[in-house]
């Protein structure tokens, strides 16, 4: 009984265990093995409410435990990683950004914990989302065009996204069979595997999926505007007909 409780936690403090070890690595300048930590988080980040609701083990400690566990893996971590790709020489402008987008990741997290709202979609980018984004982001410093300007604008418009009205799709209410769960352990060492040996395309590969998540509430919002707004230009013309 006591172990059926504590599994849950146990996912949720290795994913903030992980979180912690990759501010370490991120301060010691491995960029890319701290972003892998994000990612390997998210995993295990994702499991430990399915854990819970399949053991029927939730609980509020297990609630608060996973946002304070979220507050460090997926708003401080990758916060520092940019930190250390770009946002260091910008001087107390680039501090100040550091320190939003935890802040804004906390302010979600807070808003969400409270809300009685549909369990099918989220209010506001999740902060798991935008934590992988950023961390796998810094990886591309060297690809974009002026990164100094781009990087940080970017980290800004996920913060906004996080404290933002934008509606999500909520995954964790898929259902997934329990066999699924013990493939778990295969994936991560097939990750750590490839990233030993392609490290160069890891990363950057799951920034795709993210960004796409992402950029998809701002998408459809847009999407459901331009047509209330074709709405309201065709009702006159309807009224006139008639």
């Amino acid at each position: 009984m006591l172990v059926r409780r504590a599994l849950p936690s146990m996912f949720t403090v290795g994913n903030l265990f992980l979180g912690i070890i990759s501010i370490i690595v991120a301060f010691q300048g491995n960029f890319d093995w701290a972003a892998l930590l994000v990612i390997i988080g998210m995993l295990l980040d994702g499991l430990d409410g399915r854990v819970a609701r399949m053991l029927n083990a939730q609980s509020e400690f297990g609630k608060e435990l996973d946002s304070l566990s979220d507050v460090i893996s997926f708003g401080v971590a990758p916060a520092f990683i940019m930190y250390g790709v770009v946002l260091h020489e910008m001087g107390w402008v680039g501090t100040v950004i550091t320190a939003v987008f935890p802040i804004c990741g906390a302010l979600r997290l807070a808003r969400f914990n409270v809300a009685t709202g549909s369990p099918n979609y989220f209010i506001g980018l999740p902060i798991t989302a935008a934590g992988g984004v950023l961390a796998t982001l810094a990886l591309y410093h060297d690809l974009l065009p002026a990164p100094n300007i781009t990087l940080p604008l970017f980290m800004v418009f996920l913060a906004y996204l996080m404290v933002s009205n934008v509606k999500y799709p909520n995954f964790k209410k898929v259902g997934i069979p329990r066999s699924a769960y013990y493939i778990v352990p295969l994936i991560l060492l097939i990750v750590l595997t490839t990233f030993m040996f392609w490290p160069q395309y890891v990363n950057r590969l799951i920034f795709l999926p993210l960004a796409f998540y992402a950029l998809y509430g701002v998408l459809k919002k847009n999407g459901k505007k331009k047509s209330r707004k074709t709405e309201v230009v065709e009702d006159p013309y309807e009224t006139i007909a008639k």
